[in-house]
C-alpha cells in the first residue's frame, strides 16, 4: 500500500482543459452581457493568467486599459461580469461537454482502491468546481472527496499557499502525506510553500512555462512518454501515469528542498 494518503488536485487546466474554450468564451459571452467592449483573445487571455481568480483578472486588465471605467467604479464592474461569466461557463460545460483529461480518471479510481484520499484545491469558484465535476461524476461528486477547498475558502489565492494548508487542516495530513497535482506555475508555488511534492501535467496554457520545484513535469496522466524525471516503458498495451509513479518521483527526492527545476 502506497505511503501516499491523498492526492490534491488542482482543477482548471489540471482536471480538464477549461481555460481556454471555458472561461475564456464565458468572460467574453458576460462582457457581451453586461456592455462591456472588451473582448478577450487566446493569446491575451494566456497572459492573464498570470494573475489567479476570474475577478483578480479583470481587475488587472481594467487597470492597464485606457478605455476602462473609473477606478471607482471597477469593482462592481468585475463582480457583475464574474457572475455572469459562471452562469455562463456552467452553461459551456453542459453543453460543450468540456472533457477531463485523458487519465485523470483512473487514477481517482485507483486512490480509492488503494484507500488513498482524494481532495480539491482550487482558487476557482465552487460553483465552477460544482459545475464541472457535476457533468462527469454526478451530483453526489463531493461525495469522492475527502476535502474540497475552493476560492471562497480563502482569502489569498494562489500562489499563496492557503489553499493547501486549508486542504491539510481538513485531511488532518502532513503536507509530505499528499501530492499535488497541478498545471500551472502559480499552483506550482503554492503548493512548494506548504511543502507539498507536486506533479505537473501541462496544459495548454502552460506548455512552455517554465516551471520549478516540482516532483515531476510531464504532458500528461494519460501517457508515460515525456516526463521528466523518465518512467520507465511498459511492454504491451499502454499504461496510464499511476501512484507507484508518482511515489517512486517522490521518493526520489532527497529532501523537499532538493526538487530540481524544470523548463
Amino acid at each position: 500500500m502506497t505511503r501516499l494518503k491523498a492526492v490534491l488536485w488542482d482543477v482548471d487546466g489540471t482536471l480538464a482543459e477549461t481555460e481556454r474554450d471555458g472561461h475564456r468564451v464565458a468572460f467574453n459571452r458576460a462582457f457581451e452581457d453586461c456592455g462591456v467592449p472588451w473582448r478577450w483573445d487566446e493569446a491575451h487571455y494566456g497572459d492573464l493568467l498570470r494573475i489567479t481568480g476570474g475577478r483578480e483578472r479583470l481587475l488587472f486588465d481594467m487597470n492597464q486599459r485606457p478605455d476602462a471605467p473609473p477606478p471607482g467604479e471597477r469593482e462592481a464592474i468585475a463582480r457583475a461580469v464574474h457572475e455572469k461569466k459562471n452562469a455562463h461557463y456552467a452553461g459551456l460545460v453542459g453543453s460543450a461537454g468540456i472533457a477531463l483529461r485523458d487519465g485523470v480518471i483512473e487514477l481517482m479510481n485507483e486512490c480509492r482502491q488503494r484507500d488513498v484520499r482524494l481532495g480539491i484545491a482550487t482558487t476557482t469558484s465552487r460553483a465552477n468546481v460544482d459545475a464541472l465535476l457535476r457533468m462527469h461524476l454526478g451530483p453526489r461528486w463531493a461525495d469522492a472527496f475527502a476535502a474540497v477547498v475552493c476560492g471562497e475558502d480563502v482569502e489569498r489565492k494562489k500562489p499563496d499557499p492557503e489553499v493547501y494548508l486549508e486542504a491539510l487542516r481538513a485531511l488532518g495530513i502532513g503536507p509530505l502525506e499528499a501530492v499535488a497535482i497541478e498545471d500551472a506555475p502559480g499552483g506550482v508555488a503554492a503548493a512548494r510553500a506548504a511543502d507539498i511534492p507536486v506533479v505537473v501535467t501541462r496544459s495548454a496554457y502552460f506548455a512552455r512555462a517554465p516551471i520549478e520545484g516540482a516532483v515531476a513535469v510531464g504532458p500528461g496522466l494519460h501517457t508515460r512518454q515525456g516526463w521528466r524525471p523518465g518512467l520507465l516503458a511498459t511492454p504491451g498495451e499502454a499504461r496510464c501515469v499511476d501512484l507507484d509513479d508518482i511515489e517512486g518521483w517522490c521518493a526520489q527526492m532527497d529532501s523537499i528542498s532538493d526538487y530540481p527545476a524544470e523548463a
